[in-house]
Parts: structure tokens; C-alpha cells; sequence
């Protein structure tokens, strides 16, 4: 075990911190696993701890494996991989899984394992990281719209338009990450401007076009977006109006202490207990402190985030920091706001914390490739620690020959001593001649 801490390397608070998150994570799942066992009638608690266990698992073996690749492997990765995830983007939206007979078009079964996996969580870091590349080869460079707009936007719209029809709540999650990244990245406030009126004429013009022909485009579900925004900003009642309020019993019902772990009630009635909506079950049974713990390691992650990009040397180190790191706090930031109707039902997970073996996944990839940003910079530091300790070193060395040279031709002004011819031995022991390769 011991080997194993010493062998991980990068910035150790954010190892801590995500450690703890997953630690946490286990008996909110197990708790709220009770609903699937008792109320749905499907499998056992034991077996969703344990699956939950295994996703955790292999969310850190993804963690360990990412950060030992050097991460500006990433850079030339990205441009290999976009037109990949575009592929399978493509295949998610025309055989999309159908589960529990509702359509899941955001998902797709993998071949001889029999998981499903959400295709965009993938695209998403995939496109974050060749945003990152873009900026920062144009970091010192002049910036046309028309040449970023080919070279960065098109690929970006292109991934858009293809989670936009079945997820419009992770389209919208990411093109404002990417407008977050390129403003970071110093991109023209005015071509930043135009790119979002753009985003918003292609979005309405596309609800427009589905609305008016609603068979032109398969597994749309742009009707479930109308209807989500439409009880949000009304008090026209639905499925997810039964859902907030389940949630905002239980965040009442948990009160300052809580209920104690595993006896929340409203997990019975939460259809979305385990994922989409464990916060409140979180709150409910280890109260508001429990909550305000929560998001205290949300934004401890965060300002570590923040610390690593500014302690990185090279910008698209910085950027990928930026660009991976801080929409998992947004995603956790936007998950607590569904629960307490602060926003509209969006479907997105706690990450590290929600039960879901992609959106772990995909989580634990963002992390290992910070941690190895973090671990570059590390051995950067170390070797110059080293380069400063050896450069001391022989500094002292010097000084000491000189002292003793002194204190002999002191001695021999004052007769103390005979005067010595320079030996074999007093050449081999000159620190300069050790620099000299002498």
C-alpha cells in the first residue's frame, strides 16, 4: 500500500479530495439503492453497493493510468479522436438504448460486456481538449474569426449538433464550458460575442424545424425540454414537479442534523434517488451540515483547481486545467440546484457521488489528465530543486577550497608551515575540475 501512495504522483490535495468524494459516496448509494430493491423490485442492495464499488474502482484504475501519460500526448490525442467520438455520436443517435422501455437515445450498449455508456461524456473531453490545443497554439498569435471559426467552431458545432437533439442540458453544459475555456484562453470578446448569437439562431431555428416537422429528426426530445422549462417557469404539474418536491420534503425533512444514514423516506419515492437526485437524499439523512460538507468539497476541489492552472508553465497545461476541472464543480453546482428547484430538471449527476458507471468513468479520465498536468509540473520543480541543491553544493565547495588555500598561504606568510608543491591529489580534489570533467 505504501508503494502504491508513493507511486502517485501530481498534486496530492486533489488525490485527497476526490479520494474523499468517492469514500462519501458509498452510503448515500447504499441507502438509496433500497428504492430499486423494494419499490421496483430489482436486484439487491448488496449488489448495487458492490457494482458501485467496482465503477469507483475502475474510475481510479482510468485515474491512475491517464496520469502517467505525459499530458501533452494529449494535445495530438484530440485531433485523432474528435472525428472518432463524432462517429460514435452519430451511431448513439440512430441506435440509441431503449431502457426500461423509455428512449434513451444518450446511450448505447457496449459489445460483449453489456454496459451502456454515454457517448457525449466522452466527446465532451475530447472537444475540451482540443479547444485547449487551439488556444494555446494561437496564444502568441494573431486571431481572425474566420480562420477560428473554420479550425475551432466548426468541430465544436459539429459535436454540438450531434448531442443536441437527445441532450440539450449537456449541449448547453458545453458550449458554455467552451466559452468559459476560450475566455480564459483570450479569445476576441466581439468573436466570442457573434459565436454565442450564433449558437442561440441555430438552437431556436432547430427547436423551430422539430416542432413544425416532428418526424425529420429520430429520437429528438425536444418535447421533454418544452415541458421541463414550461413546469419550471409555471405550476403546470408533471413528472419532474413530482420529483422536486420529493426532493424538497426530503431536504426539509433532513433539518440541521438529519435523519441518520439510511433512514430517508422520500428515497422511497425518488425515481432518480441514486443519480440524478442524491443530494437531497444526502441531505435528508445527515442534514444541512451534511450538504454544506458536500459542497465545501466541491469548492475545496475548485480552488485546488484553481491553484494547479496557476502553478502550470505551459498554456495549454493551464487550459486544460481549466477546461476539464472546472465543469465538474459546474456539474455538481448544477446537480445541488436541481435538487432545491433552483434550476429545471437537467438530468446531470453528482460527479464521484451518483451511482453510474460512464459518468464516473468519464469524471476519473478529466482527473487523471489534470493530475498529469500536475505531475509535469512537479518534476519540473523537483528537478530544479535538484539543479539548485547541486549548484549549492559545489558553491560550498569552492568556498571551502578557497578558505583552505587561504589559510595556507596564511600560514606559510607566518612560517608556520613549508611550502607545498601543488600534489596529484590536490588537482583531483578541485571542485572546478570535477565541473570540467577533468
Amino acid at each position: 500500500m505504501k508503494e502504491l501512495i508513493n507511486n502517485l504522483k501530481g498534486d496530492k490535495g486533489i488525490w485527497s479530495f476526490v479520494m474523499l468524494l468517492a469514500l462519501i459516496s458509498f452510503m448515500p448509494v447504499f441507502s438509496a439503492s433500497t428504492n430499486l430493491v423494494y419499490v421496483v423490485g430489482k436486484g439487491s442492495t448488496i449488489g448495487y453497493l458492490v457494482k458501485h464499488l467496482v465503477h469507483i474502482f475502475i474510475g481510479f484504475g482510468l485515474i491512475y493510468f491517464v496520469h502517467k501519460v505525459p499530458y501533452h500526448y494529449y494535445r495530438g490525442l484530440s485531433q485523432i479522436a474528435l472525428p472518432v467520438v463524432a462517429l460514435l455520436l452519430v451511431y448513439t443517435f440512430f441506435q440509441g438504448t431503449v431502457i426500461d422501455g423509455a428512449n434513451a437515445s444518450r446511450w448505447i450498449k457496449v459489445p460483449f460486456i453489456g454496459v451502456t455508456f454515454q457517448t457525449s461524456a466522452l466527446a465532451f473531453i475530447v472537444l475540451m481538449i482540443y479547444v485547449a490545443r487551439y488556444l494555446a497554439k494561437m496564444h502568441d498569435k494573431p486571431i481572425t474569426f474566420k480562420g477560428s471559426f473554420f479550425e475551432l467552431w466548426v468541430p465544436v458545432f459539429v459535436i454540438l449538433a450531434l448531442i443536441l437533439p437527445a441532450n440539450f442540458s449537456t449541449a448547453a453544459l458545453i458550449f458554455s464550458m467552451v466559452c468559459m475555456l476560450v475566455f480564459v484562453g483570450r479569445y476576441p470578446l466581439k468573436y466570442l460575442g457573434l459565436i454565442i448569437v450564433m449558437g442561440i439562431t441555430m438552437v431556436a431555428l432547430f427547436v423551430t424545424v422539430v416542432m413544425t416537422f416532428p418526424k425529420v429528426i429520430p429520437n429528438s426530445r425536444v418535447d421533454t425540454w418544452k415541458s421541463r422549462i414550461e413546469r419550471f417557469t409555471t405550476d403546470a404539474p408533471g413528472e419532474d414537479d413530482y420529483q422536486i418536491e420529493k426532493a424538497k420534503i426530503a431536504i426539509a425533512t433532513g433539518g440541521i442534523y438529519g435523519q441518520g444514514p439510511g433512514k430517508s423516506i422520500q428515497k422511497n419515492f425518488l425515481p432518480q434517488s441514486s443519480s440524478d437526485f442524491i443530494f437531497a437524499i444526502i441531505v435528508e439523512e445527515y442534514g444541512l451540515l451534511g450538504g454544506l460538507a458536500v459542497l465545501f468539497l466541491y469548492l475545496i476541489l475548485f480552488f485546488r483547481f484553481l491553484v494547479t492552472a496557476h502553478k502550470a508553465q505551459t498554456m495549454f497545461g493551464k487550459l486544460l486545467i481549466v477546461g476539464l476541472g472546472f465543469p465538474i464543480i459546474f456539474q455538481a453546482l448544477i446537480n445541488m440546484g436541481v435538487a432545491v428547484e433552483l434550476l429545471p430538471v437537467t438530468g446531470q449527476t453528482l460527479p464521484l457521488i451518483s451511482s453510474g458507471g460512464s459518468s464516473i468513468w468519464m469524471t476519473c479520465i478529466s482527473i487523471g489528465i489534470i493530475i498529469s498536468v500536475t505531475r509535469k509540473e512537479e518534476e519540473i520543480a523537483q528537478e530544479q530543486a535538484e539543479k539548485e541543491e547541486r549548484e549549492q553544493t559545489l558553491q560550498r565547495m569552492i568556498d571551502e577550497h578557497i578558505l583552505r588555500e587561504k589559510q595556507r598561504e596564511e600560514a606559510e606568510a607566518a612560517g608556520l608551515a613549508e611550502p607545498a608543491a601543488y600534489s596529484i591529489e590536490d588537482a583531483s580534489s578541485n571542485p572546478m575540475n570535477a565541473v570540467l570533467g577533468k
